[in-house]
């Protein structure tokens, strides 16, 4: 009877321990995971893992859209190249996404990225040069998702961190990673013993034809965000062009939805702007490290 009440321990032990070290992957891919079928073309090949891909209509999911997509085996890139057509799967979990199982099925035309069908090929824009690291930071006017009229420099003496979204982005990886990397940052910051409090989170739209300050609260909320540190901003369409642009930013509107790019920039507590983040790359512990330092900053 003791071999056997050992014998089960054992066996216990070792199942608990195993669940202990099962790798976060392993635990992902046991969630919610949907699969899609796709087509598209390629339009560039940036590295060995990313492909630029004008993809057609996702039926549930997405509209065509021309977005950089990974893959996870870097030997499914091999031997393709832009304009090649393609067939692939799409795979979305709940913080992820990735194709797979791409096949060369032919060739067409890169895309010459027309104008937008569904808005005006021409607006007024303002005139800005780019901004680097080391840049003073200037003043731009938002309205936040609670109504209220806000104003960069009423920042002044705060670090604050800047990325770019709009509200019906679906990929996990693009707009909604930068929001959960924000409320992750966040909960991070506001736990470290003895920070100072003189930061703030800003996630601007760059689609605020849609997204209005009722539609950015409705999103904010689902994020647990609160509003003494993160503001969802939205404004003239004119100040957004020009504050993307200065990033480097590119969102070009096309059939009821964005291809765009990602950018979030760091100013630092004296309107510096002291680092900016090109892709999705980087990391909530990361942008915490960065934002200790600009809190800092004299």
């Amino acid at each position: 009877m003791k071999w056997f009440l050992a014998s089960v321990l054992a066996a216990l032990f070792l199942t608990l321990g195993c669940e202990r070290a099962v790798p976060p992957a392993a635990k992902q891919s046991a969630a919610i995971t949907n699969t899609y079928a796709v087509r598209g073309v390629i339009q560039k090949v940036e590295d060995e893992r990313t492909l630029r891909i004008a993809h057609e209509d996702i039926p549930g999911y997405m509209p065509a859209m021309t977005m950089p997509l990974t893959v996870r085996n870097t030997n499914e890139i091999a031997g393709l190249s832009a304009g090649d057509q393609i067939t692939f799967s799409m795979v979305v979990t709940p913080e992820d996404g990735w194709i797979e199982k791409l096949i060369k099925i032919g060739t067409a035309p890169v895309s010459t990225n027309a104008p937008a069908k569904t808005r005006p090929a021409m607006r007024q824009v303002r005139e800005v040069e780019p901004l680097n690291i080391g840049n003073g930071m200037p003043n731009y006017v938002f309205t936040n998702e609670l109504g209220k009229r806000m104003e960069l420099k009423d920042f002044k003496g705060q670090a604050y961190a800047m990325t770019f979204i709009f509200t019906r982005c679906p990929f996990p990886n693009f707009c909604p990673r930068m929001t959960s990397n924000f409320g992750e940052t966040l909960r991070q910051l506001q736990e470290t013993p003895g920070l100072p409090q003189n930061f703030h989170f800003f996630s601007i739209s760059f689609d605020p034809e849609f997204d209005t300050p009722a539609t950015l609260l409705r999103h904010a909320k689902t994020h647990s965000y609160n509003p003494d540190k993160w503001s969802f901003l939205t404004g003239a369409q004119i100040d957004i062009d020009a504050i993307t642009e200065q990033f480097g930013l590119a969102a070009a509107y096309r059939d009821g939805t964005f291809d765009h790019t990602l950018r979030t920039v760091i100013i630092d507590a004296a309107g510096k702007v002291q680092q900016i983040y090109v892709g999705n790359v980087w990391t909530p512990s990361q942008l915490t490290e960065e934002m200790k330092k600009a809190i800092a900053a004299k």
